[in-house]
């Protein structure tokens, strides 16, 4: 018996290839979302975001300085008409998670980068944020399938990203990696004047048909501008 779960490769982030080791390590948590989707369809409820010590204490952190935890992500991103604007609404998220992570060179300036990640029968959404300081301007040109757009007021940058596809062997051999899907991903900046760093928002889908770029587009225009932080003006 075997399950897979795909992850998103990551998108522009300047410490993305130093670090792809770390996708083992979201696969590990990926054989944890399948006992919690396992969970939700039992309660036959929508999962929800919770929080352990750790969460907390990153959440205390995180507002210390100034900055949106996982945590905070998670709850923007699981709203109740999340599977209305991926135009699944019958759906309900199955796992909803936020975690506080950071990338950078050993002994050198670690990046925060929370993220969340929402996953419904059809769709798996993820939300991060980047703190690199580094402007979103110029990557359209770095990135498959690209184009401009504006989102709520700020410059973003729609283009494809590939998933990584994790088959767990649930009897106890060894797990296996390959391509996976296609992702959409958009990368908007903070501001309107795109002073550097970046949110992140990818969709993905179960079936590995092409995900939905309107769908995409509307998780973002609705979810966006309720993350605290999120400025409306210049």
């Amino acid at each position: 018996m075997s399950e897979d779960v795909a992850a998103p490769e990551k998108g522009p982030n300047p410490w993305a290839q130093a670090i792809a080791a770390l996708v083992v390590v979201g696969a590990l948590g990926g054989a944890l979302f399948v006992l919690q989707k396992n969970d939700a369809k039992a309660d036959d409820k929508p999962a929800t975001c919770s929080a352990d010590d750790e969460d907390r204490k990153a959440d205390a952190a995180a507002k210390a300085a100034r900055r949106v935890s996982g945590t905070q992500l998670c709850t923007a991103l699981n709203r109740a008409d999340l599977p209305t604007l991926l135009g699944t609404p019958r759906e309900r998220a199955l796992t909803a998670y936020g975690s506080d992570g950071s990338v950078g060179p050993k002994g050198g300036k670690q990046i925060p980068t929370p993220e969340a990640t929402v996953q419904l029968d059809t769709y798996t959404v993820q939300l991060s944020r980047s703190y690199d300081h580094l402007p979103i301007a110029g990557t359209a040109d770095l990135l498959s399938e690209a184009r401009e757009q504006t989102v709520a007021g700020h410059p973003a940058v729609l283009y494809s990203t590939q998933t990584i596809a994790i088959r767990f062997d649930l009897g106890g051999g060894k797990s296996e990696t390959g391509p996976g899907s296609v992702a959409r991903a958009l990368i908007v900046a903070p501001d309107a004047k795109d002073r550097g760093g970046s949110y992140e928002l990818t969709i993905w889908r179960q079936d590995r048909m092409r995900p939905d770029d309107t769908a995409l587009l509307r998780v973002a225009q609705q979810v966006l501008p309720t993350i605290p932080g999120w400025t409306t003006t210049g």
